[in-house]
């Protein structure tokens, strides 16, 4: 096991510099210097590297990077494409958007490094539409990288061509999942395919694509010139590497904090300025609105893929949100689901219909007029749901009830028409069944 603790300033190590997103400034750090050193090694040789240090997908799902990478098939006579999901829209999600601000080169010299890995020749940056202002950087950036001749034909004399293209969605937030945003590429309604076939056999323009998240890609430069052992002393064994840890909500200090995997949520929460003052933690999300919430008593968990799986939930994006006791739990669960259902693309029907049914009755329990038989008819609701969509907004969708029913009934129970058949008790802190007879 490598470091866990304190904060590990890589890819934001120099996002203080007033000229950190220009190419100038990239470059005074040993910004390309990975490119060639990548040329020298070979396609297979990065693949393998990558592989060896057990980079993560950091866009939610932590897919092994390298293994992703290898399912490419190589020498079928089809062009190759990377795709590169910037279309961060996970609610209380936020930092690929920094990071495009703050340091774009990393971002660009890591497509460059994958491209030539998987054998590519083009590569696209999908962008949120609502952001111009991050389009105009990355934009310029790969303006300035065309100028240096880091990007398009015979980049260093390598012999490697790469053209890359930015590309602005229309800000749906199914277009994150991967398949849905290449619909949206193509030119096409951003909806989910099936799967198979993999994007790896057939992506976009039905040839072999391979599809990962902003920090994911920004990491493979620090990889490449660090190696994997430097790589691996940061984290855990199945959880290796730093992340960039986006803590919002009720703390003093709300902002982007750099850490190994393996850091804990209470140390996260101190370098935030803990809770704000005079208040403590309810509940908190380690990852978006998207996976089942935790409570104060998991503040001493490690943040990896595997401690999360372990205690219920998902790191996710590992932009954890945190909420202190005056947040009704009714109140945000019934808000998340709001979201979900206004951005579910109606392809399939277990979403299309369950998220508005879940709402539907939610909206019953924030107003004081649900039913308890109808917590039995939500669990039911989001066990249909569960798995059974074609993409994962409808898990999504039926995640925050069933977590939220866990550690806080009650608050359901305040909700419903027989509340009055209850008390509170204060010095408990929960609802209380009054005997009547």
């Amino acid at each position: 096991m490598g470091q866990t603790s304190g904060l590990t300033p890589v890819l934001t190590a120099h996002w203080d510099e007033p000229d950190s997103y220009k190419i100038e400034g990239y470059r005074r750090h040993g910004g390309y210097d990975a490119v060639a050193k990548a040329f020298a090694m070979g396609p297979d040789s990065v693949i393998s590297l990558v592989k060896d240090s057990g980079l993560r997908g950091r866009g939610g799902a932590g897919f092994p990077t390298g293994l992703k990478w290898s399912f490419v098939p190589q020498n079928d006579g089809k062009p190759h494409y990377l795709v590169i999901n910037a279309d961060e829209s996970e609610p209380g999600a936020c930092k690929d958007i920094p990071l495009m601000m703050a340091n774009p080169h990393s971002l660009i010299e890591g497509i460059i490094i994958t491209a030539f890995a998987i054998r590519a020749n083009h590569a696209f940056i999908y962008l949120r539409g609502e952001v111009p202002h991050v389009y105009r950087r990355i934009s310029n950036a790969v303006r300035e990288a065309y100028a240096a001749g880091v990007l398009g034909k015979n980049i260093a004399g390598s012999g490697f061509d790469l053209d890359v293209v930015v590309h602005a969605g229309a800000g749906a937030y199914i277009c994150g999942e991967e398949t849905a945003l290449l619909d949206s590429l193509e030119g096409r309604r951003g909806q989910p395919r099936l799967k198979p076939p993999f994007p790896a056999v057939a992506g976009l323009y039905a040839s072999p694509t391979v599809v990962n998240n902003v920090e994911t890609i920004a990491n493979i430069p620090s990889i490449i010139n660090g190696g994997v052992d430097w790589f691996r002393s940061f984290g855990t064994e199945k959880s290796p590497g730093f992340k960039l840890f986006a803590v919002s909500g009720h703390v003093n200090r709300p902002g982007i904090y750099e850490a190994p995997l393996g850091i804990t949520m209470r140390e996260l929460l101190e370098h935030a300025g803990g809770v704000r003052n005079g208040h403590k933690v309810k509940f908190w999300l380690p990852g978006g609105s998207s996976v089942p919430m935790l409570i104060e008593e998991h503040l001493d968990l490690p943040l990896t893929y595997e401690a999360m799986a372990e205690a219920g939930t998902m790191l996710g994006t590992g932009t954890p949100m945190v909420f202190d006791e005056t947040t009704s739990v009714v109140r945000a669960v019934t808000g998340w689901l709001k979201f979900y259902k206004h951005e579910s693309c109606g392809k399939c029907t277990p979403c299309r219909e369950g998220t508005w049914f879940i709402t539907d009755l939610l909206t019953r329990f924030e107003a004081g007029t649900g039913k308890v038989e109808q917590l039995d008819t939500l669990n039911q609701l989001c066990g249909q749901i569960m798995g059974r969509s074609f993409c994962a907004l409808g898990d999504a969708a039926a995640t925050p009830f069933p977590a939220a029913m866990k550690y806080f009934r009650d608050e359901f129970i305040a909700g419903t028409e027989t509340a009055a058949d209850f008390m509170f008790d204060p010095q408990k802190s929960m609802m209380l069944p009054v005997v009547t007879r």
